[in-house]
């Protein structure tokens, strides 16, 4: 192997600790496949190594449980016809399966996110201001039935029987 397989930060693969196993592999390859044993089998005993450190220990043992005999977790590589290519795949999932199974868990949401989504920036406030003070300036017309000269009859206008008299304001007296 060329080097250290790093896990994350300055945590890597124990050399030491990694345990090899090499059979024949199947698939193409010809004579050649039925000769040599290109197939690799990585085994690493996670509950016993000292390399991790304890917490990421206990997270790595909880999330492979699954995957896990005896504490023992095992990568099978037999894509390429070279063992020392399977080796490198091999040794390289591991230390991708330990990176995933070590890494930290993910942050909770928050707790107000649309609070949080919405909060003002100064132009934004600003922005809101002048839509109140405009929304404020707004008038309205205030509609009061037409007078008539006593003793006249009413009758039907085009434009309705009241017309406009005073502006006011929607949200008190006009400034």
């Amino acid at each position: 192997m060329p080097g250290p397989y790093v896990i994350r930060g300055s945590v890597s693969l124990p050399e030491a600790e990694l345990m090899w196993r090499f059979s024949r592999s199947s698939g193409p390859g010809g004579q050649h496949v039925n000769t040599s044993d290109s197939q690799v089998e990585l085994r690493f005993d996670l509950a016993a190594t000292e390399a991790l450190p304890p917490v990421w220990k206990e997270r790595a043992l909880e999330r492979l449980a699954g995957r896990l005999t005896d504490g023992v977790v095992s990568v099978r590589a037999s894509e390429h016809r070279s063992q020392w290519r399977n080796r490198e795949t091999a040794a390289t999932r591991l230390a991708a399966l330990l990176a995933e199974a070590t890494a930290p868990p993910p942050r909770p949401p928050p707790a107000h996110p649309r609070a949080a989504r919405h909060q003002r920036t100064p132009a934004a406030a600003e922005e809101a201001a002048r839509r109140d003070q405009a929304r404020t300036q707004r008038a309205r017309l205030v509609l009061r039935p037409r007078q008539r000269p006593s003793g006249a009859r009413p009758r039907a206008r085009p434009g309705g029987c009241c017309i406009p008299v005073v502006r006011k304001s929607r949200f008190g007296a006009t400034p």
